[in-house]
Order: structure tokens, then sequence, then C-alpha cells
């Protein structure tokens, strides 16, 4: 029986829409990236984009853009069809994506990165630089950005100001239609509220912005409509205030909300970790003890001295004075970290991209350069023993790649965290020291994660993870210690935590 209604939706959604795709299928080497994908944006509304990675995501962006081409399906801009051959012709066509890193050149002023290009105002092959700098300077009071200078070099721009030119570039392309892909990745709080600020203007001014974000709380407060996408298929659309966090979650991973989090129940009375009297640049003074099969969760404000803890504790940082035992071992002051590795300690960063991995080297040379005592032996590397640790963690994580030799940049950002792990997991640490260790990555992998976490615990690893959301630091932890400007403001089981207290102890509201 034909769905009349839901067919009359849709055709009407058709023409409304500013930007729509329908039954879209892609296919890469026979394997279904999209399968009948259906998404709409309207002039004026802002429309999140949700779903895990690997769900069909950037590959419907990428279509959207003419960066692909579906292998069926129809796209409409305002209600007519079209074909998008490249990403010119999608930005002729006033839709125009931003993606996470920023194509902003630094060498360049902001007028020529806003404006250098198809836009560029020229005479006779002569660019008119008073002409370009009002040009730009009129983009960026568009979105009332008059502090931008646009003389200033775009390096010497902070990130949210260098997300501003971004936006006025594409607004000099007279987009109508902005894909933003996880904008406020590398934003502050304060950067958040100015970037949500001019996404609202620009929404006011009809402008429609697709709106990608794995920060559920983001799109809960600034988004009109959402889409959720599973395994390359469109799985719902609705509004906003329909919806809420527990069942956009469940939607995504096709399982409740609370079901993210293992069981507690590993954590044992031996001692795997002595911090005693640690000081440092920021940390001052910082005793704690990391038990065997115990999930160690820190918390605190940006700036609070955790992270430069657990560079101490790898010995990636030098500390002042104090000690730190590993087992009964002792470690010299400022071990360095091949110290730090061969007594047990192995540290996952928070800066994947730039400290965790090579982006632009395979997955099995980031494994082997990470575990070159383990593949080698008398100054030769064995190929049998690389690709024997690469597979068994491409196994053990569930690493989504074409093989071990896939280079890391080309996976997505979920599964590079998860090379990272298994380059460190390859080691078979005592401590294993985590900065962050889901930022950025989609809700079923954090809950993948959190599983393996759990299961790194059972057997016996001291797991010491800092995480900025209160929420998943008490679910993910046995225990938490909050740091406040470089010492520890409070200590509490994780069953008896609310992040009430949590955040008391963040600003500084120490123990009784």
């Amino acid at each position: 029986m034909t769905d009349v209604t839901g067919s009359q939706e849709q055709a009407k959604e058709e023409v409304t829409a500013a930007l729509s795709a329908t039954e879209i299928v892609k296919r890469f080497d026979g394997v279904h990236a999209l399968e009948n994908a259906r998404f709409s944006v309207r002039p004026g509304e802002i429309h999140a984009l949700l779903g895990e990675n690997g769900a069909g995501k950037s590959t419907l962006i990428k279509i959207l853009t003419g960066v692909y081409q579906p292998d069926s399906g129809t796209i409409y801009r305002s209600g007519s069809p079209v074909r998008f051959e490249n990403v010119r012709e999608a930005n002729h066509q006033g839709v125009v994506a931003l993606y996470q890193e920023l194509s902003i050149i630094p060498t360049l002023s902001v007028a020529e990165n806003i404006l250098l290009g198809e836009k560029s105002p020229s005479r006779a092959g002569i660019v008119q630089w008073r002409t370009l700098k009002q040009q730009a300077r009129a983009q960026l009071d568009g979105m009332n950005q008059r502090n931008i200078s646009v003389d200033a070099l775009a390096a010497d721009l902070s990130p949210v100001q260098q997300t501003m030119v971004a936006f006025a570039r594409a607004l000099a392309l007279d987009a109508k239609v902005l894909i933003l892909d996880e904008p406020t990745a590398s934003l502050t709080d304060t950067e958040i509220v100015e970037l949500f600020t001019v996404l609202r203007a620009l929404r006011a001014r009809g402008v429609a912005i697709v709106y990608v974000s794995h920060r559920l709380e983001e799109v809960f407060e600034l988004c009109d409509r959402l889409t959720i996408m599973r395994n390359g298929t469109t799985i719902v659309t609705k509004a906003v205030a329909d919806t809420h966090i527990d069942e956009v979650i469940s939607l995504m991973v096709g399982r409740n909300a609370n079901e993210l989090y293992p069981a507690r129940g590993t954590a044992t009375d031996e001692v795997a970790l002595t911090v005693s009297g640690v000081n440092g640049r920021r940390v001052k003074n910082v005793s704690l003890v990391a038990r065997k099969g115990e999930v160690l969760g820190i918390g605190g404000l940006a700036g609070s001295g955790r992270s430069e803890l657990l560079r101490i504790l790898a010995g990636a940082q030098k500390h002042v004075n104090g000690e730190i035992t590993v087992g009964e071992v002792t470690l010299p002051a400022s071990p360095g970290v091949g110290r730090a590795l061969a007594e047990g300690i192995a540290l996952v960063p928070e800066e994947r991209r730039s400290q965790g991995v090579i982006l632009g080297a395979s997955i099995q040379d980031n494994i082997a350069a990470a575990n070159l005592p383990t593949v080698s032996s008398g100054g030769v590397v064995s190929g049998a023993k690389i690709s024997t640790i690469t597979k068994r963690g491409i196994a053990d994580l569930k690493i989504k790649t074409r093989g071990p030799r896939q280079y890391v940049g080309e996976l997505s950002g979920g599964n590079q965290q998860k090379v990272v792990l298994a380059k460190m997991l390859a080691r078979k640490p005592k401590v294993l020291l985590m900065d962050e260790p889901t930022r950025g990555i989609d809700v079923g992998t954090k809950a993948e994660i959190y599983r393996l976490i759990r299961q790194l615990a059972a057997e016996g690893t001291a797991i010491i993870a800092i995480s900025s959301e209160l929420p998943e630091l008490i679910g993910m932890s046995d225990r938490i210690i909050i740091m406040h400007e470089g010492e520890i403001s409070g200590e509490v089981a994780a069953d008896k935590a609310d992040e009430e207290l949590l955040l008391s102890y963040c600003y500084g509201k120490t123990e009784k």
C-alpha cells in the first residue's frame, strides 16, 4: 500500500527546502556508504545532522557539495533538481561547506582569505586592493565582527576569529546553504557563545545551516530540527523541541542511553601507581594512588593542571620534586617518556592528530613505530611481527579500515583514536593515562571506548582518565579526583558523585 501522505509531505519538502536530497545511494567497492538516505534544510533554519562515525554523514555532505556524485537519487536546490559535478558548481549554486580543519591560509591577510579567488576584484588582471579590503570589511561587518582587522595575518587570529573569516568567505560566495562540520571542536566556551550569536544572526538572514556535531548539548541549544543517520540510512527527522538527548542517543546507536557505561566492580586493593608530593609548573603538591583494575577519573576546569599531571606521570614533562612509583619501582626525577614506558606507564594524549598519530603514515607503521622493541630483534624489524600486532589491534579495537596499510589520516576521528589506543595497548601497560579519550568522537564509538576501558581494567590495568564532561566522568570511573589551580580540591567514589558536587570542586570548594 502506498504511503500517499508521506509522499505528499516529501514532495512539499523538496519544493520549500533550500537544499534537499532524496533516496541517495552511494557505494564504494561494492559496499553501501549510503542507502536511500534523505535530508533537507530550509531557509532560515539550523538543522543538525547526527550519527555515529561511519553512519554516512560525511559521505552525504560530500554528495551535497559536489565532492562525490550519487549512484542514484536526486538533489534539489530550492525545488529544482541539480547535479553538482564538483565543488565549484555547488558553490555557484550557493552551497558551501566549512570543515573542522579550516582552509585558512595563515600567511595571507584576512581580506585576502575572504576574497582572493573568483570573487577577487580586479581590473585587467590586477587586484584592486582598496576595493578588496572594502568588500572584505563589509562581509565582516555584516556579521558584527568589527574587531577583526582586514589587514591582520590569518595566523595571528584566534580560532573563533579564523572561523568567522571562513564564514565571511562563504558569504562572499553568496552562500545560501552553509554546511558546518564540527565548528566548535577547537573553540573555548566563550568562543562558542560568540559563534552561536553569529549563527543565529545568519539564520535570521535566511541562510540555511547544516550543523554537524557530536556535542548534543549544543544541538539542543542551537538547532531547530535534527536528522539522525545510522549505517548509511536516515533514521528520523524531527523538531529538536519534540525530542530529548536520551532519545537521540538511543536512535543513533540503536540501544538505550543508560547502556553506554559498563558495570563497575573491577577495582582491586593492589596499588599500581603511587604519586607523592609532585610539583610542576601548574601542579602543586599532588599525591594520589591508582589501583590495579581501577578507573580513576580526573576532572577540573581548563588550566587546572590535570593535563600537566598526566604529562608528568608519562615522563613527557619535567616536575620539580615529588616521587612517582610504579608498583615497587620509584622512577628517577623527570624520567623521560622512554623510561616511563619501560616501567609500564603509557599516555594517550588529548591532541591525537598532532601528538598521537602520524596522519600521513599507515596504521601498521604507526603501531610499529611505537613498539620497535616488540617488532625487532638485533636491529632488524620483522614484518611478520608488525603484521601480527597490527591485525590484533584492528580486531581488538574494531577499527573500521580497508586494511593495515590505510593511512591514518583517511580514518574517522573515532578510528584515529582507536589507532592511538592500539599503539599503546600493544605495549601492555600497567598504567594507562588517557587525556579526554572520547573528545570529538560519536556516541557509538564512545560506548566502545568505555567498554574497552572497563575491559582493560578487568585485566588488571590501572586507568587514569581525564574528562571535561561530568556525566562521562561519573559513568566511566570508579573513583574521581577533581583539580583546581594545580591542587586536588576533592575526591569521591563515582557511585556517590553527582554533577553539582563535582562542579563545586572544580571551582575550588574543597572537601570539609
